[in-house]
């Protein structure tokens, strides 16, 4: 299988990059991270990064056009030669060059379409499931395109939701659902068993 060269992109405390570099380290994900860049400069994801040894920088989204902000992303991603960009709680709106279509990877805290969009993140997202009265909510992994959470999934995985829960503690069983599925959807995509037909995925057999 070959190994993927992922780029991260990060804006906060770097906890989905933290179970990529803990997957690797333990032979768990056949991947390499060759840079991980954040929109913010003052992130705890940025000490994350600095402690594994890996190559990392801000790109920051404030003072930039979209385009701009677009331009001077890509532009480092295209040289550390990366395979795959994964958006790791990533907040900015990044717009998918061409060369890109199907490279970049999203992890959104719902059963996309449901709690997604612009506005829709972290605690957001659980707060709005609980008030609607969803039984089952969950994560899932897409490929982005040029809207918020609205590409081609790859991957969904569910968690019921307890009446007792909180935000919070629904939050946690829901990343603890994404530990399993951004690697998981990276394995796929590095073992060429990811076909995109329209806006739907098909997983082949192995």
């Amino acid at each position: 299988m070959a190994k993927l060269r992922l780029a991260v992109l990060i804006s906060a405390g770097g906890t989905t990059l933290q179970n990529l570099i803990d997957r690797i380290v333990q032979g768990r994900l056949s991947a390499e991270i060759v840079l991980v860049v954040s929109s913010r400069p003052e992130v705890y994801g940025l000490v994350r990064a600095q402690q594994a040894g890996l190559p990392h920088e801000v790109i920051a989204r404030k003072g930039k056009t979209r385009e701009q902000f677009g331009q001077a992303m890509y532009e480092r991603i295209r040289a550390v030669k990366a395979d795959l960009v994964c958006l790791a709680g990533f907040l900015e709106f990044l717009p998918i060059p061409p060369d890109f279509t199907h490279r970049v990877i999203n992890i959104h805290p719902s059963l996309i379409p449901s709690f997604c969009g612009k506005g829709f993140y972290g605690h957001h997202v659980h707060e709005a499931a609980l008030a609607a009265g969803v039984k089952v909510t969950g994560c899932t992994v897409h490929f982005a395109d040029n809207e918020f959470d609205h590409g081609p999934i790859i991957i969904q995985k569910t968690v019921s939701v307890q009446d007792d829960d909180t935000a919070e503690t629904l939050g946690q069983r829901v990343f603890e659902a994404e530990c399993e599925a951004f690697p998981e959807a990276i394995e796929l995509i590095a073992a060429g068993r990811v076909q995109v037909a329209g806006h739907r995925v098909r997983i082949q057999a192995r």
